[in-house]
């Protein structure tokens, strides 16, 4: 090798000088440096990805705490209710304080939705021939917050039969424990 070197002459020796150093800088750049810095740039978005992955952590956290506080509500709620509550019976006594239990046309139980360690209770009710007052302090009765009971929907028309009348068509709900599927 030492030999074909000093055969060259000085501009050759340049030409394989700045061959060799342009071989040895694409190598560096290759090997060296583009690796570094794809790795860079791979670690820069796997931090960015794990900050944006805390702070949805952040978020279900806070949101969990907020479900904790509501399912414990219910569970004192619920603890609270006197045995053998269903809200058939609920919705007869305020009925009857109401002073509409004779307009009562049906009561219709609604399928069950669980929810976690409760379910949904929901009863659809239709009411004929009641004034708007009455219907109003009936809702005023009907509705508990306290005891956890809401009307979802009503659907409130006059009565064709006798105009100065209403009728309504309410879905009311609460949350229970759940029971067994055979226990129904």
């Amino acid at each position: 090798m030492r030999a074909f070197w000093d055969q060259l002459t000085k501009s050759q020796k340049r030409v394989v000088a700045v061959g060799a150093a342009l071989v040895a800088g694409v190598l560096l750049l290759q090997l060296v440096l583009i690796p570094w810095f794809e790795a860079r740039q791979r670690v820069a978005r796997q931090i960015a990805a794990g900050e944006k992955a805390l702070q949805d952590l952040a978020v279900l956290g806070t949101e969990y705490g907020v479900l904790q506080q509501r399912s414990e509500a219910i569970r004192r709620t619920l603890t609270k209710r006197p045995p053998g509550f269903t809200l058939f019976s609920y919705l007869d006594r305020k009925a009857g304080e109401a002073g509409v239990k004779g307009n009562v046309r049906s009561l219709n139980p609604l399928k069950a939705t669980p929810a976690g360690a409760y379910e949904e209770a929901a009863v659809e009710m239709k009411l004929d021939k009641l004034t708007m007052k009455q219907l109003a302090d009936f809702f005023y009765l009907l509705e508990s917050p306290e005891e956890m009971i809401r009307i979802r929907k009503a659907s409130i028309a006059k009565m064709k039969e006798s105009p100065e009348y209403i009728s309504a068509l309410i879905q009311v709900f609460t949350y229970q424990p759940l029971t067994p599927a055979g226990g129904r």
